[in-house]
């Protein structure tokens, strides 16, 4: 008789940690973690029904993390009864076994079974936003690292005092239009040569010149 663990990393779920530990006391000799990315088809958590044998235990953190819904759960106390296995879930603190959990009332465990719809849906919830907040946050690649070292040493080569020239030649841009780009955008006052404050729109320098 084996006693396998079994937990879904989900983006939400902060208590693996601890609840490996748990499973490790309580002496699984397997303990399983399905990533994130497969939480829609969860292959582990196949395997792990079709690997336990007659008399096995399975302890889960809980049932929201495992079971999709009320129809998943039906199924997965069908196939432990067929088994004979021993279902352990740890903070809803139910023990098919009768052993852990001498507190725990029936009326508790049917609660678990209705708020089963709830927390699923809680927890879908709560992975897409975070995917939707993950999407948004931009990464800072070296390329555009490097562009935005270079756009620094343009303003602070123009505020120190160098010529358009000197920051040209060490900034290594293709063209002087660049390093007045950079200045522009940075809202830099251009106060020697012949150009004098920010750089306007072309229409607006343009329109200047024939007034």
């Amino acid at each position: 008789m084996a006693k396998v663990g079994y937990l879904m990393r989900s983006v939400h779920y902060e208590g693996a940690e601890s609840d490996i530990e748990w499973m490790k006391d309580y002496g699984c000799c397997e303990i399983v973690e399905e990533k994130p990315e497969h939480e829609k088809l969860r292959p582990l958590w196949n395997k792990v029904l079709g690997n336990l044998h007659k008399g096995d235990e399975l302890v889960v953190p809980k049932l929201s993390n495992v079971l999709q819904g009320t129809r998943q759960l039906a199924f997965f106390l069908e196939f432990c009864r067929m088994k004979v296995i021993r279902i352990i879930s740890i903070h809803d603190k139910i023990d098919s076994g009768n052993e852990l959990f001498p507190e725990t009332k029936t009326s508790d465990i049917l609660l678990t079974i209705a708020l089963l719809p709830v927390e699923v849906n809680a927890n879908r919830k709560s992975a897409h936003n975070k995917r939707q907040l993950k999407s948004k946050i931009k990464v800072l690649t070296s390329a555009a690292h490097n562009k935005a070292e270079r756009a620094k040493l343009v303003v602070n080569m123009y505020k120190s005092g160098h010529t358009i020239d000197d920051i040209w030649k060490t900034s290594g841009f293709k063209s002087r239009s660049s390093i007045f780009r950079i200045l522009n955008a940075a809202g830099v006052d251009l106060n020697r040569g012949h150009t004098k404050g920010p750089i306007g729109p072309r229409k607006n320098r343009e329109e200047s010149k024939e007034e």
